[in-house]
């Protein structure tokens, strides 16, 4: 639902698998290695290295000569049961009756014990090598694991950033995205950061601005110029003198540049003032 509210739907594939029970995988892990061992000397360096540490995630090796390798080696599938088979059928079930396409990736895995039955990628070709927009899976075994009971759980994690990269690779960022930030706030000098923070939640408390806060440091020179390409309208700007005075440099940064400086006490009035004469 989330890849057709943004559009993007088409360029997403959901990619599932199942890993079966515990017992299950493990057999399966001492068959591959007995596999793969008679073979090292065509695996990548990775490869080699997760042979001794998590032959799993060998399955996935992006390496064309090691891929050549695995098309004749057990597959996880031969290896489970009827329960774990009948649970990944039933799941495949749910998707079809729901009409959401799906690929069995064989080769899809994950690294740490505690997942069992089923996982899952989306992925995409539109960002090349970084593919993986969405992944995750069952982990039934977490929480006892932490020191809990069973307790069964599933769960993912979203790259928010490749995300954002495919939406402008295909073109589908929402036009609410691409409005113009109205602050842009600078701070440099010892105890400014904190102020500045302090400022921005004040702001955003008391107005509809969307307000841009630069907390990653860096001269005021660079910020100033981070604050010019952000397309603000309105820089705010605190070095330590304003810190101490409790003031704020206000200053416009569309045509004219002119900068005043106030109480922070009459910020949200000077800004509601400017911000309606269309600065």
């Amino acid at each position: 639902r989330l890849w057709k509210a943004l559009g993007i739907e088409q360029s997403l594939t959901l990619q599932i698998n199942t890993l079966g029970q515990t017992e299950e995988r493990q057999a399966y892990k001492k068959a591959l290695v007995d596999y793969l061992s008679h073979y090292k000397g065509k695996l990548d360096e990775d490869s080699l290295r997760r042979l001794e540490s998590n032959p799993l995630r060998i399955l996935d090796s992006k390496s064309v000569q090691t891929q050549q390798v695995l098309v004749d080696a057990p597959k996880l599938w031969d290896f489970l049961g009827k329960e774990s088979r009948e649970h990944f059928q039933g799941l495949l079930s749910f998707l079809d009756n729901a009409g959401i396409a799906y690929e069995h990736n064989q080769s899809l895995v994950r690294g740490l014990d505690y997942y069992s039955n089923a996982v899952f990628e989306w992925v995409t070709d539109a960002l090349g090598a970084q593919g993986t927009v969405c992944a995750g899976g069952r982990y039934d075994g977490l929480v006892a694991q932490l020191g809990g009971k069973g307790t069964p759980a599933v769960g993912f994690a979203m790259g928010m950033e490749r995300l954002v990269l495919m939406l402008e690779a295909m073109g589908a960022v929402p036009e609410s995205c691409r409005e113009q930030v109205d602050i842009y706030i600078v701070a440099a000098g010892q105890g400014t950061q904190e102020c500045a923070f302090k400022v921005a939640e004040e702001l955003r408390d008391q107005t509809s601005l969307r307000i841009l806060q630069h907390n990653g440091g860096g001269s005021f020179k660079s910020q100033m110029k981070k604050a010019d390409r952000s397309g603000a309208r309105i820089a705010l700007i605190l070095g330590e003198n304003e810190v101490t005075s409790g003031n704020i440099a206000v200053k416009n940064l569309q045509e004219g540049g002119e900068q005043q400086v106030v109480s922070q006490q009459n910020l949200v009035s000077l800004l509601k003032e400017l911000i309606n004469e269309g600065v």
